[in-house]
């Protein structure tokens, strides 16, 4: 068996002497342990060196690419062919399959020859005679500097690094123009406010400031250049009647040097702009065809390059640039951001208010792979990014009519549908069944508790009810204080009387006394129809006694519901007077 073994110098070829140990593949490394080991075991056949450090890589970028070299080629030429019979082995499989096509040789490629490559490498400088250890890591350290240049060199248009500058670069001469614009104007404006009110835009209104200079030279100066035919009739008439300060010709040429300062700036960002534009289709053609060049720009310069932003899962490029909200979102337990820089993108912008969450996960999710072709594929094309911005713009246009179609006729048209409200039905849970006893209400129990307690005294219960009957008008009228004192010690007395004789009646006395009331009820009854049909309600009575006072009572609550409680006192008191006599 023969092993083709490359090193920084050139190529060896060794020849197996014993294979049988090749079968112990735990034990190998042993046989490697020191030169003399390894010498019986391999012997080197032949050592092809290279010219210089141009040839080194060309072989080496040809083994890395998987291709056969010319240098390679005549080696195996040379050496190999003679003993056609015996098999070759190799590290790369992908260049086994090569030198197999070409030359009809056959390759091996197994653990036992990986573990005698790593003992060869281990002990080289005793292998390879005639090259001394020094020469060689010389030709390896010349080797990786030349092999990482022709990388680099390789492919420029992968550079990443000029995107994440130029955008870096753009951003701050935005800040600056902004700055320098807004000193213009304040600066200019003493001398003539009314100019920065008619121009809106700031190249137009810096072109004109330094064109006009001092407001004298508007008359005759023609502005069609610059602006449109309107704008310079209001300018010219707006400088006849201006309220401005006059200024020396010293700050007319400053303010004159600072607008040339931002004319320059503006044409310089409009290159930067076209030059960024073509950096970012040649790198990430399929990114900028579905968030655009800026957004682009920003999300590979906000992940440091466009690998690093490969390795991003789509939810993170969702909200990348949004770091802040969304630790403050966790912190207080709130919702977290929908998107971030992603939200500038011209497909999220177009959208509503209501779809934007939507179309931002489903534009991060295709941006990803998106990214992810852009930094790890071999094609420049960006026909993946027109399909799935395609697909977007379709699921938008669905989301934007809310999907309802007519399902028959020409299926253009939208389905008339009315505004749908939700009414909820709240069922609230029945105690009643909970219980099988009989529910009794308080009132009703009290009640019942009453109405035992008149049955047991029915005298009282009944002058009680007398007590409560209304007296008529007449009588209320006819009352004077004095009948009121000595009816009061009636009522004081009566109430005495009463007591001391259910103390002393016996049992027959009181079925006398039960017989006299019965002929009382009667006699009254006749009377109380009458008191019934001439009771006039309190409010009434408090009317027609004291018709000024009503007026009184809507300005103080209080005295209404005062005289209602002394024309109640007035007619118990009449109704005693009756009973009595």
């Amino acid at each position: 068996m023969l092993v083709l073994f490359e090193t920084a110098a050139g190529y060896a070829i060794f020849k197996v002497l014993d294979e049988q140990k090749l079968q112990q593949v735990d034990s190998l490394w042993k046989e490697f342990e020191t030169p003399e080991k390894a010498n019986k075991v391999v012997k080197l056949k032949h050592f092809e060196k290279f010219q210089d450090t141009t040839e080194a890589l060309a072989a080496a970028t040809a083994m890395v690419e998987g291709k056969l070299g010319k240098s390679l080629k005549k080696v195996l030429k040379k050496v190999v062919a003679k003993e056609a019979h015996e098999q070759l082995a190799i590290t790369d499989v992908k260049l086994g399959g090569v030198i197999k096509e070409k030359l009809n040789l056959s390759c091996v490629h197994s653990p036992a020859v990986a573990e005698l490559m790593r003992g060869i490498r281990n002990q080289m400088e005793g292998l390879i005679t005639g090259l001394p250890a020094r020469e060689i890591s010389a030709m390896s350290l010349g080797l990786a500097h030349s092999l990482s240049r022709y990388k680099l060199k390789f492919s420029p248009d992968k550079v990443d690094t000029m995107i994440v500058q130029a955008i870096s670069l753009l951003d701050d001469l935005d800040k600056e123009l902004n700055n320098y614009i807004m000193r213009c104007r304040e600066w200019y404006g003493w001398h003539f406010p009314e100019l920065g009110k008619i121009i809106t835009d700031n190249l137009a209104y810096c072109k004109s400031v330094r064109k006009i200079g001092d407001r004298t030279n508007v008359a005759s100066m023609e502005l069609s250049d610059i602006l449109p035919e309107e704008i310079e009739a209001e300018v010219k008439l707006a400088a006849e009647i201006s309220m401005g300060t006059e200024v020396s010709e010293e700050d007319i040429a400053n303010i004159m040097h600072l607008c040339d300062q931002v004319i320059e700036i503006t044409e310089y960002r409009s290159q930067l702009y076209d030059y960024l534009k073509n950096r970012m289709m040649a790198i990430a053609p399929n990114l900028t065809v579905m968030v655009g060049e800026l957004v682009g720009a920003r999300l590979i310069s906000h992940a440091g390059s466009l690998l690093n932003l490969a390795k991003h899962p789509a939810s993170t490029v969702q909200i990348l640039g949004a770091e802040k909200a969304l630790f403050r979102a966790l912190k207080t337990r709130r919702d977290t951001p929908k998107y971030g820089l992603i939200y500038h993108a011209s497909l999220v912008g177009q959208t509503t208010a209501k779809n934007k969450g939507k179309i931002s996960r489903m534009l991060a999710a295709k941006s990803a792979l998106a990214i992810r072709y852009d930094a790890l594929g071999e094609d420049t094309n960006a026909e993946m990014g027109v399909e799935n911005r395609a697909k977007l713009e379709a699921r938008l246009r669905y989301l934007e009519e809310k999907g309802i179609r007519r399902i028959s006729g020409s299926g253009k048209a939208l389905a008339r549908a009315d505004k749908y409200q939700h009414k909820s039905d709240v069922k609230v849970y029945d105690p009643s069944g909970d219980s099988t006893l009989p529910t009794v209400s308080k009132k009703r129990k009290i009640e019942e508790v009453e109405e035992g307690e008149e049955k047991e005294k029915p005298v009282e219960a009944k002058a009680k009810k007398v007590k409560r009957e209304a007296p008529t008008e007449e009588e209320a009228e006819t009352e004077t204080p004095k009948k009121k004192k000595k009816k009061e010690k009636k009522k004081a007395e009566e109430e005495s009387k009463p007591e001391e004789e259910e103390r002393a009646i016996s049992p027959a006395e009181e079925m006398t006394k039960k017989k006299k009331k019965e002929k009382k009820r009667a006699a009254e009854e006749e009377p109380k129809e009458e008191v019934e049909e001439a009771a006039v309600s309190p409010a009434e009575e408090v009317r027609t006694m004291m018709p000024n006072a009503i007026i009184f009572c809507f300005i103080n609550p209080n005295v209404f519901f005062f005289l209602l409680q002394t024309t109640e006192k007035k007619k118990k008191k009449k109704k005693k007077v009756k009973e009595d006599e």
